[in-house]
């Protein structure tokens, strides 16, 4: 179960009170992603998804969580990696969308960071085309960068719908 007050890397030891944003980051393929800790509700562990005839690919099923039927994605399959066998890191992270909750396969949790607003760079220039538009911004913890989605666009309207 997801605790708030647990694991927190503070990157904003020296940002004298800069205002800041709080992620869950996790692990899909080599990347890291991070989603809104306001959006999150709860990270489970794997546990029985029930197939759904004509889902989308990238849907796995669904999950009876206390008593909720919650749709659930395979982030592999959302962005098009190869699959990989579930292990004892995979979890369920449980993210709120349009107030409906959803589940999303991840490889692994890593942290809640706090990210400064400065270390977020919103505006994403490719050259290539590249939908940007469910995409918060890039933050940066360190050397490290962190793709921050807004899964409020990445997850919602007709992308858990048959098409």
């Amino acid at each position: 179960m997801y605790d708030n007050k647990r694991n927190i890397k503070d990157t904003a030891d020296d940002t004298k009170g800069e205002e800041v944003n709080q992620y869950v980051t996790f692990l899909v393929g080599d990347e890291t992603y991070g989603v809104s800790v306001m959006k999150v509700q709860s990270l489970n562990e794997m546990i029985e998804i029930t197939h759904v005839p004509k889902a989308r690919a990238f849907i796995k099923g669904v999950i009876n969580l206390r008593g909720s039927v919650i749709p659930v994605i395979d982030m592999r399959r959302k962005f098009s990696l190869p699959p990989k066998e579930y292990d004892s890191f995979t979890v369920i992270l449980i993210v709120e969308v349009n107030e409906r909750l959803v589940g999303m396969i991840v490889d692994a949790v890593s942290d809640v960071v706090n990210i400064p607003l400065s270390d977020i760079q919103s505006q994403i220039n490719y050259s290539a085309r590249v939908d940007t538009s469910s995409i918060e911004g890039i933050g940066r913890i360190g050397e490290s960068l962190v793709v921050l989605l807004d899964v409020e666009t990445f997850l919602a309207g007709d992308s858990l719908t048959e098409g």
